[in-house]
C-alpha cells in the first residue's frame, strides 16, 4: 500500500472529522448498495469512524457499536445522496454464523443504503465486492488509518 492511502490521525477527534470527510465523498452505486468495511483490532476506533460518518449524513442519535444487536439502521435526511446508513457488526458472528437473518441479501441489493461493516474479515466470503476498505489500528495515542 502506497503512504498516500495511509494517515495518522491524532485523536479520535481528528478520526472523526477524516470520516466525515470520507462520507461526504461517498456517491451511491447504481446496481446494489455501497459497502464500507472496517478492519482493525478492539479498540482501533471502528465505531468512532462510523459516528463521524454518520453525523456528516445527518444522523442526529447517538451512534453506539453494533456488537450485540448486530445491526442498526438509520433514516437518512433528504438532502443526504442514501436514504439509510446501515451499520453491521460481525464481531459475534464468527465460525458458521451468517448474514442471512439480518436481511443482509436484501440491505446490500438496495441502491439507496450505505453500508458500514465492522470486523469483515469474520463473514469475508459472505459479502459482494467491498468499494472502500478501511483498516484502522492504535499508533500511541492516535490511530492510523489506510484505505484500499
Amino acid at each position: 500500500m502506497a503512504a498516500s492511502d495511509q494517515k495518522h490521525l491524532k485523536d479520535l477527534r481528528e478520526l472523526q472529522a477524516e470520516a466525515a470527510g470520507f462520507a461526504r465523498r461517498l456517491f451511491p452505486r447504481s446496481d446494489r448498495a455501497t459497502l464500507v468495511t472496517l478492519s482493525g483490532e478492539l479498540g482501533a476506533g471502528k465505531t468512532s469512524f462510523t459516528q463521524g460518518m454518520a453525523e456528516a449524513l445527518g444522523v442526529t442519535e447517538h451512534i453506539t457499536s453494533p456488537t450485540f444487536v448486530l445491526e442498526k439502521v438509520y433514516e437518512l435526511p433528504s438532502d443526504i445522496p442514501f436514504a439509510r446508513l446501515v451499520h453491521l457488526d460481525a464481531y459475534r458472528l464468527e465460525g458458521d454464523a451468517s448474514l442471512v437473518p439480518l436481511g443482509f441479501h436484501d440491505l446490500s441489493a438496495d441502491p439507496k443504503n450505505l453500508i458500514v461493516l465492522e470486523w469483515p474479515e469474520l463473514v469475508s466470503g459472505q459479502l459482494p465486492e467491498v468499494d472502500h476498505a478501511l483498516a484502522l489500528s492504535v499508533d500511541g495515542d492516535g490511530r492510523l488509518l489506510s484505505y484500499s
